[in-house]
């Protein structure tokens, strides 16, 4: 673990994200917002454990991504791993503390047991539309992914405003810097659940963009990411996001 980027309100660790977290004060976070490795796009071991380069793209695509790691779990340890972490994220966060967390309709069931298990209170199920998806002969596209939400015992509301429950951003291909990467506006949007100046906690860090929506919106973040690759790409990212604010 490694703890090597701390600029105003960003603070960057490059290593395991359960290790990390387990080194972080209690209740100093006002939020979680994190997209973890789904260890899904299969229903066999073997599927499961193949290249998520494989598992997630469609056929054809040219453009090569930095290697993505802990996405070959089965599906006990698969659960049994984001309890232990959702755990720690429950102790790091204050009271009244919302939890966003991204998955797909395989890990749906899992996640939701997991979160339940590390002791946040499940307050429901927000809809990403990506507007696009593998054609599926004959069946319903699976054009959406999930994001659960819950919180640290009773919700401390942020905002005034009644928030939608499905959000529609399409995937633009030009802008992924991660194989998996979410829109950053999407990302902007999930935000207005959180205080204005809050922090907020991403033990999955992936591309940065969780990191690019707090910094650009003016919340304090703190990113954790395992791969040397994606942590340089991050850092890099986010640096230049805070430059432009300056």
């Amino acid at each position: 673990m490694v703890m090597d980027f701390s600029s105003g309100n960003v603070t960057l660790f490059h290593g395991d994200a359960l290790r990390v977290l387990t080194t972080l004060p209690a209740a100093s976070v006002d939020a979680v917002l994190t997209d973890p490795p789904y260890s899904s796009g299969g229903v066999t071991m073997g599927a499961r454990q193949a290249d998520p380069a494989q598992k997630y793209q469609q056929g054809g695509t040219k453009r090569q991504y930095p290697p993505m790691l802990g996405d070959a779990k089965d599906q006990r340890s698969w659960t049994m791993w984001c309890t232990l972490w959702l755990g720690e994220c429950w102790r790091i966060a204050q009271d009244g503390a919302p939890l966003m967390v991204f998955t797909d309709w395989r890990q749906l069931p899992a996640l939701t047991d997991a979160v339940q298990a590390a002791g946040w209170s499940w307050r429901g199920i927000v809809v990403w539309d990506k507007r696009s998806s593998r054609p599926q002969l004959g069946r319903f596209r699976q054009q959406c992914e999930y994001i659960i939400f819950a919180s640290k015992g009773r919700f401390a509301a942020s905002t005034r405003a009644c928030l939608p429950g499905v959000y529609a951003y399409p995937v633009i291909a030009a802008q992924k810097i991660h194989l998996t990467s979410k829109p950053v506006a999407l990302i902007t949007a999930l935000l207005a659940v959180t205080p204005a100046d809050a922090i907020v906690l991403d033990p999955f860090m992936g591309g940065g963009s969780v990191g690019e929506a707090c910094v650009a919106t003016g919340r304090g973040y703190i990113g954790v990411e395992l791969s040397p690759e994606y942590y340089a790409i991050s850092r890099e990212r986010l640096g230049k996001v805070q430059a432009e604010r300056q």
